[in-house]
C-alpha cells in the first residue's frame, strides 16, 4: 500500500468527473478508466482527510466479486490492463491496484440497495411506519435482527453533496420501465443472495449492500461502478453478532460513529477526522479485504 491518495492527476487522459470516491477518464470511445481514491465520504460528504490503502482494498474486493458473480450477470471489466493506457510511471503507479478500465456503459438512474438485516435507516423507518421503504414488515423485529428475507429498496443517485432518496418499487418502474426494474430487482437479489452465502463461510455477515447497473447500446444490462465493498455493504463479523444491537462493522460505520458524536451538522465542509479513527478505519477495511479472499 502505498500513500495516500486524495485525488488521482493523469495529465494523459481526459478527466470527465470525480465522483465521493472515483475519478473518472475517457480512454476512447468505449472504455473508461475508474481510479478508486482513499476519499471517504460519509452522510453524502467527502471528508478532507484520506483512508490510506482504501482505493486498493476496494478495487481488490470488487475485482473479486466481479469475477465471482459473473455467472449471475455480466460487469463493466474490459481485462485492459490500466497501466497500459496512461503515460509514465508517475500515472502508471497512480493507477497500480486501484484502477479499472472497463466498458462504457449508460448507468441506470438508481442505486440498487438490497437488505438483509434490520438495521440503519432501514430500522428506523421500520421503528416508525412498521415498514422499511414502504414494505410491511411483521411485528417485533428487534435491531440486527434477519430479515424473513433479503428486501430491494431503490433509491435515487443523487449529486455529489446531494443525498440520496429512498424510492418505491412503483418509482422504480416508472424511471426505467417494467421489464427493467424487475430485471434489476432480480439481479440485485441474486447478487446478495449467492454473496451473502459465501460470505457467511468467511464469517461474515453482508447486512445490506447497494448494486449500480448500466446498458450497452444494445440494452444488455450489466453490473457496474464496485461490488460489495466496505464502502457499498454493511459487513459484520459473524462472531460478534447479536440481534438487538448494532455490531461492529468491517466499514466506514467506525467513521460514521465518531461523526456522529462529534456535533458535525452533515453539511460540507466535514471535519477533521482524528489519526487514531483513520487509522482504525484502514485496519477495518483491511481486515475484511482478509477475511473474504483468505482461502
Amino acid at each position: 500500500m502505498g500513500t495516500a491518495m486524495l485525488q488521482s492527476d493523469i495529465k494523459s487522459l481526459p478527466l470527465l468527473h470525480r465522483g465521493k470516491v472515483r475519478d473518472l477518464y475517457a480512454v476512447d470511445e468505449q472504455h473508461l478508466l475508474i481510479v478508486q481514491t482513499d476519499r471517504l465520504s460519509a452522510f453524502d460528504v467527502i471528508l478532507p482527510d484520506p483512508i490510506p490503502g482504501k482505493g486498493e482494498v476496494l478495487t481488490t474486493v470488487s475485482n473479486f466479486w466481479f469475477n465471482k458473480l459473473q455467472h449471475v450477470i455480466p460487469n463493466h471489466l474490459s481485462g485492459i490492463a490500466p497501466e497500459s493506457v496512461v503515460k509514465g510511471e508517475a500515472e502508471q503507479a497512480q493507477v497500480r491496484g486501484r484502477a479499472f478500465v472497463t466498458r462504457k456503459l449508460k448507468p441506470l438512474p438508481i442505486e440498487a440497495i438490497v437488505r438483509g438485516y434490520l438495521v440503519g435507516s432501514g430500522w428506523k423507518d421500520y421503528q416508525k411506519t412498521g415498514a422499511v421503504c414502504g414494505i410491511k414488515l411483521p411485528a417485533g423485529l428487534r435491531e440486527a435482527e434477519k430479515l424473513p428475507e433479503p428486501l430491494f429498496t431503490p433509491s435515487t443517485k443523487a449529486a455529489v453533496g446531494d443525498h440520496d432518496e429512498n424510492i418505491s418499487f412503483a418509482q422504480a418502474v416508472e424511471l426505467l420501465g417494467e421489464a427493467r426494474a424487475n430485471e434489476v430487482r432480480d439481479a440485485t437479489l441474486a447478487l446478495y443472495t449467492e454473496a451473502a452465502n459465501y460470505a457467511a463461510s468467511k464469517g461474515i455477515i453482508i447486512a445490506d449492500t447497494k448494486f449500480e447497473f448500466g446498458v450497452d447500446a444494445a440494452g444488455k444490462m450489466y453490473l457496474i461502478d464496485e461490488a460489495l465493498t466496505p464502502d457499498s455493504s454493511r459487513f459484520w463479523p459473524a462472531d460478534q453478532y447479536r440481534v438487538g444491537s448494532n455490531p461492529p462493522s468491517f466499514d466506514k460505520q467506525f467513521v460514521r460513529d465518531w461523526l456522529e458524536s462529534s456535533n458535525w451538522n452533515k453539511r460540507p465542509p466535514a471535519p477533521h477526522v482524528p489519526p487514531e479513527v483513520v487509522q482504525k478505519t484502514t485496519d477495518k477495511y483491511r481486515e475484511a479485504l482478509q477475511r473474504l479472499l483468505a482461502t
